[in-house]
């Protein structure tokens, strides 16, 4: 419906001013024709064109702008409402467009229609009061853990879900009140945000904020997939996400396709892991396993391991067959394995559909005319060639007719959007490459873009989980389905999980390693998840840290290395027995030892052991000649040194104390041959220091040698991928390989993945390099928790 200029009381702009939109969205209001003419028609089908309070008019704006197409004949009914103030918030709004779409052309019953929409409901503001209270309980340890960096929109979901008719305003009056009266005042830190640094001073980046200042996760008792809606849920029109900086598409199924889906499922929640199996999994990947995977066994459905194997070139069987052993080293098991390539025949039938129906057109254009085009939002010359031609031509590119690169098919969506994933997204392209999953059947092969929404779609999936990087595709994610009438699920965004001190760009980590700067996929000091398993980090140690973060929108996603190792001290302090190594042996002689004596001591397996449990021991050989480190030695002593030094005493742990009485020095009087020592088996010496040692046991055998690798950072600063320069970031020391250490006889027998605690050193794990002859172990983690000591 079309409005004539001298019909308007005024300007289009002084039209939209009347109504309460402020300047701003009234201008750019106009420079969209379809959106002027739609709101003009609504403002003067609603007879408020003297204008309206602002409230009035916000709703007008949403009726102008997501009013559903397939209900226009029920549209002055809803005016009537909002002008007379039945229905009031954006919610009731929602609910109005969910009901009208579903009855289409229709008639319905006045009071269905009021039910559906809460009129006439009034939510007390203590039913408000009791509802906050009873979310902010719920999300307590989250609180307390973010204060006011949490994600205040994810807490007014939650209200919004128990209570839909609610005044928003209260609410956040409210949630506001409440984070004040369980925090108190903002503090400096709770004030500051992370500050995007200029790429001409890279050396800043370290100052930039990061999300986590607390060890300590949030109570196990809190159900972080609370804020996800059940399967029967998806037939609502979600034109607005309150916890977004912009309004955010969601799914619109009308109630025939959503109980078609329903029947299907019988119900159940299905989602997706969709990794493309182009390189290893990090642990940005965890986290996407722990919130799909986890919905689906938290509500009783199915989660698919889906590959997304739309590219031909960049696939590896390799590839295929590590993803699927670390899922199920993760803990997780898939309800079914499939690939994008099991659909490829639906995926062509329905791009045949999706031309025909006229929303799709062959294109000649160079991927550098495309980019042009994109940017002027210009239609590409070919964007309106006759359908019969693109079916053909279609066709040509199937059979290999056209030369690579010389034809795409592309989607004819929106290039006048403000939403750059509207511009006509490439749909398929031809590349004559062997698929490693369906061999040589195609050449040509579907985007991403077009590919993932519709397998959803065929799989049912009912939660659609993605990071937040997706949020702006999510417009031609719907736009495709709904041109298809196909089933639409339901998407959430999360955001990316990042830590310190790492990369996550698997475009780096590629680098990286087809480079050697590391040593290969699995190089413990990656933050891939098979180097953490190399690492001797455990899958539960990584669910509990993803879990520990929570699921939300929160832009603060770069999480503190800290954090993670805080995870594997807690289970490892529980998990691995004790032992001692010494990394940089330094001989002691004890002089007042029998030569030849050794005596078994035993010593302790685990921090809290019972004296009576023989099960909590290890032996430990103690002779005349016993290993200690050579940082525990020195020539001069001092009152803050607890080490060895000349005539002073130390407990050699599980042993006794030893005196220095002399130090041989070699012909350069310069470094040490060995020590001489004097022991007190009485233990009447009470020294301050207490050092671990390996003992030789006799002179025909030597300790235990074996290999120990220390691993550290592998970036010095927080924040690599933001150095232009990103590879002189890099830490000279987060690799130092120690080929000499002596061990206790006990760990001859150690398997590859056996893990410990070496005294005073940290944990480390055996390495995969190991051999029969030799033991390789790495550090996993220090002993020492810095985490939220340091005050950064």
């Amino acid at each position: 419906m079309e409005v004539k200029e001298e019909e308007s009381s005024g300007t289009p702009l002084d039209l939209f001013l009347k109504i309460g939109l402020d300047e701003r969205t009234a201008r750019n209001t106009i420079a969209n024709n379809k959106v002027t003419n739609n709101l003009t028609a609504v403002i003067h089908e609603a007879g408020v064109t003297e204008g309206c309070n602002r409230t009035i008019g916000n709703l007008l704006y949403m009726v102008a702008t997501k009013y559903p197409a397939n209900a226009l004949i029920h549209r002055p009914t809803l005016l009537g409402y909002i002008v007379s103030t039945k229905i009031k918030t954006p919610a009731q709004l929602e609910a109005a467009f969910s009901f009208l779409s579903s009855t289409a052309s229709e008639s319905f019953e006045l009071k269905e229609f009021e039910e559906a929409c809460g009129v006439g409901v009034e939510v007390s503001e203590e039913d408000i009061e009791q509802t906050v209270n009873e979310v902010f309980k719920q999300n307590k340890g989250l609180i307390l853990e973010l204060r006011y960096r949490i994600n205040v929109g994810d807490l007014f979901g939650h209200v919004r879900k128990r209570l839909p008719w609610a005044d928003p305003k209260i609410v956040k009056k409210l949630i506001d009140a409440k984070l004040y009266e369980l925090l108190g005042e903002r503090t400096a830190a709770d004030n500051e945000k992370p500050s995007k640094q200029k790429k001409e001073k890279p050396a800043k980046v370290e100052d930039k904020k990061v999300a986590d200042e607390n060890p300590v996760p949030p109570s196990e008792d809190l159900n972080p997939f609370l804020i996800f809606p059940n399967p029967e849920e998806n037939f609502k029109v979600h034109t607005e996400v309150f916890f977004s900086d912009r309004p955010v598409l969601r799914c619109c199924n009308t109630k025939e396709v959503l109980d078609k889906h329903l029947k299907r499922t019988s119900g159940k929640v299905y989602t997706r892991f969709p990794p493309e199996p182009n390189g290893y999994l990090h642990i940005g990947h965890a986290k996407a396993m722990f919130v799909s995977f986890g919905l689906a066994k938290e509500r009783g459905g199915c989660c698919y391991l889906r590959y997304d194997d739309t590219n031909p070139e960049a696939e590896k069987k390799e590839y295929i067959d590590h993803i699927e052993e670390i899922v199920e080293w993760m803990g997780w098991k898939p309800f079914k394995i499939t690939y994008t390539s099991d659909y490829f025949q639906e995926l062509y039938e329905l791009a045949v559909e999706l031309i025909r129906r006229g929303h799709a057109y062959v294109d000649h254009q160079t991927p550098e005319e495309i980019k042009e085009y994109r940017e002027k939002k210009m239609d590409s010359p070919w964007r309106d060639r006759p359908i019969a031609e693109s079916l053909k031509l279609f066709e040509e590119m199937r059979r290999g007719m056209i030369e690579e690169g010389k034809a795409t098919l592309r989607m004819k969506q929106d290039m006048r959007s403000d939403n750059g994933n509207m511009y006509d997204l490439i749909a398929y392209r031809i590349k004559f490459t062997p698929h490693p999953h369906s061999g040589d059947k195609w050449c040509i092969y579907p985007s991403y873009d077009y590919a993932h929404c519709i397998v959803d779609s065929l799989e049912d999936v009912t939660h659609s989980l993605c990071t937040l990087e997706f949020e702006t595709r999510r417009a031609s994610y719907y736009w495709l389905l709904h041109v298809l009438d196909l089933y639409q699920p339901y998407v959430w965004e999360y955001s990316r999980l990042n830590v310190t001190n790492t990369v996550m760009s698997k475009r780096k980590l590629n680098f990286l390693v087809t480079n050697k700067h590391v040593d290969g996929w699995d190089d413990p000091r990656l933050m891939t998840l098979a180097g953490l398993k190399r690492r001797g980090v455990t899958s539960t140690a990584i669910n509990a840290f993803v879990r520990g973060i929570g699921i939300t929108r929160s832009d603060c996603s770069t999480i503190r290395l800290e954090r993670l190792e805080y995870h594997i001290r807690e289970e490892l302090n529980r998990t691995a027995p004790r032992t001692m190594v010494v990394l940089q042996p330094l001989k002691v002689v004890v002089t007042n030892l029998e030569s030849g004596l050794v005596m078994d001591l035993d010593a302790k397996k685990w921090p809290d052991a019972s004296t009576e449990d023989s099960s909590a021991f290890y032996k430990v050989p103690f002779s005349r000649v016993v290993y200690i480190e050579q940082s525990d030695f020195r020539m001069k002593d001092s009152k803050d040194y607890y080490g060895l030094a000349p005539g002073k005493s130390v407990l050699l742990r599980y042993a006794f104390p030893i005196k220095c009485t002399e130090v041989v020095l070699a012909d350069d009087n310069k470094s040490i041959v060995e020590i001489r020592a004097e022991y007190d088996p009485s233990k009447k010496t009470k020294p301050k220091g207490v050092i671990h040692w390996v003992a030789e046991p006799s002179r025909e055998v030597d300790p235990l040698s074996v290999e120990v690798r220390l691993f550290d950072k592998l970036f010095n600063s927080e924040n690599p991928a933001e150095h232009e320069d990103w590879l002189s970031d890099v830490n000279p020391q987060s690799k130092v390989v120690i080929s000499g250490a002596y061990a206790v006889p006990s760990l001859r027998d150690a398997a590859m993945g056996d893990r410990f605690q070496f005294e005073r050193l940290g944990y480390f794990v055996v390495d995969k390099d190991s051999t029969p002859e030799r033991l390789v172990f790495n550090r996993t983690v220090t002993l020492r928790d810095s985490y939220g000591k340091s005050g950064k």
